[in-house]
């Protein structure tokens, strides 16, 4: 194996957060010490058409902030690398182009929430799909929820709640195969996150308010665990680069905690290098990828948005033979546990 002194520096953050900026319940020093507890080095605050977050180091992790651009009815754009707020449009390619032209990149969020929902919390939608977006939120905690929420009994409710986690399974299909598409139509890669769409909600109709779904629970379930070449830096500016250049370039993957909390390792090996999820890599004779979880798992490998390989097992090597883009599943009991970003593989 090429590069022996290959290794890879991984941390943990959620994104998609709301704060009491906007429409949630915390403020950043709530919130910092809710994501420290729930062991994550960083987080990104993207609130509904606000920018006011004060970015930094609280309580020992990086805090760094982005906006939710949120139209009136469908369109939800997840803004990042921003230095200013972008005002919404009921269009969402301005939107698009209004965060590139302030030197940023987005997100659809929650791009597919469920038209049949059984509760009376309306879906939001990315509504017209020939817009393309810079990236997609393939898997959002608290839309996937909401899909399977059901309150027509107080039964079902409760059920919805106490076992909230059992409800939310795998990423919606419909987005996994948009997802695919725009890869196979694009030279270069569309990355993915996951988001927890936090708000730690308060209801003050009881003797006690009750926070449903408090940021710290929240913040151990949908997680994107970045991948860097170098540790993440001191100094905050320095790591917010390497922190927004790993998203942007999709050198994350996104890891269901509740599931468990181990990270798998995904390389692509030839004969001269090592790369991983969000890099591209040489097609040679020897080319292969290296997968392997922290106990028996079933590992789907996706080739250009369709099936290449299946295996239920711990650890296992899969041939390379053509040029494309490859990224990799992992369930356990057919509940999805963690997607990766694309790897890129060209001719040499």
């Amino acid at each position: 194996m090429a590069n022996d002194n290959y290794k890879k520096y991984k941390y943990k953050g959620c994104i998609h957060i709301h704060s009491n900026i906007s429409d949630g319940s915390g403020n950043i020093e709530t919130i910092s010490k809710d994501a420290k507890n729930a062991g994550l080095t960083w987080i990104i605050i993207t609130d509904n058409n606000y920018f006011d977050t004060q970015e930094g180091i609280y309580n020992g992790v990086y805090v760094l902030k982005g906006e939710e651009i949120s139209p009136a009815n469908n369109s939800h754009y997840l803004a990042l690398g921003i230095d200013e707020l972008i005002e919404p449009s009921n269009d969402s390619q301005t939107n698009v182009n209004n965060v590139r032209k302030n030197g940023g990149f987005g997100f659809a969020a929650h791009p597919n929430e469920s038209q049949k929902r059984k509760n009376k919390w309306k879906p939001i939608i990315w509504e017209n799909k020939n817009v393309i977006p810079d990236g997609i939120e393939i898997w959002n905690w608290f839309s996937s929820w909401g899909d399977n929420l059901n309150d027509r009994n107080i039964f079902k409710l409760a059920y919805s709640y106490f076992f909230k986690n059992k409800i939310i399974s795998n990423p919606s299909p419909k987005t996994l195969n948009w997802w695919d598409e725009l890869n196979c139509n694009s030279s270069r890669i569309i990355p993915a996150i996951g988001g927890v769409d936090a708000h730690a909600l308060k209801i003050y109709k009881y003797i006690l308010p009750l926070t449903v779904f408090p940021y710290k629970t929240c913040f151990k379930t949908i997680t994107n665990v970045i991948a860097l070449n170098e540790p993440l830096s001191n100094n905050f500016d320095i790591a917010k680069k390497q922190i927004l250049t790993a998203i942007k370039n999709g050198n994350n993957l996104i890891i269901n905690r509740k599931i468990c909390s181990d990270i798998p390792q995904i390389d692509i090996v030839n004969a001269n290098t090592i790369k991983s999820f969000g890099e591209t890599i040489a097609l040679t004779d020897f080319t292969y990828l290296d997968i392997q979880a922290h106990r028996t798992a079933d590992i789907k490998v996706i080739f250009n948005g369709k099936e290449y390989a299946t295996n239920r097992r711990k650890r296992c090597r899969i041939p390379i033979t053509k040029a494309g883009k490859y990224r990799v599943e992992f369930s356990y009991s057919g509940r999805g546990y963690a997607y990766t970003n694309p790897i890129q593989v060209i001719e040499e």
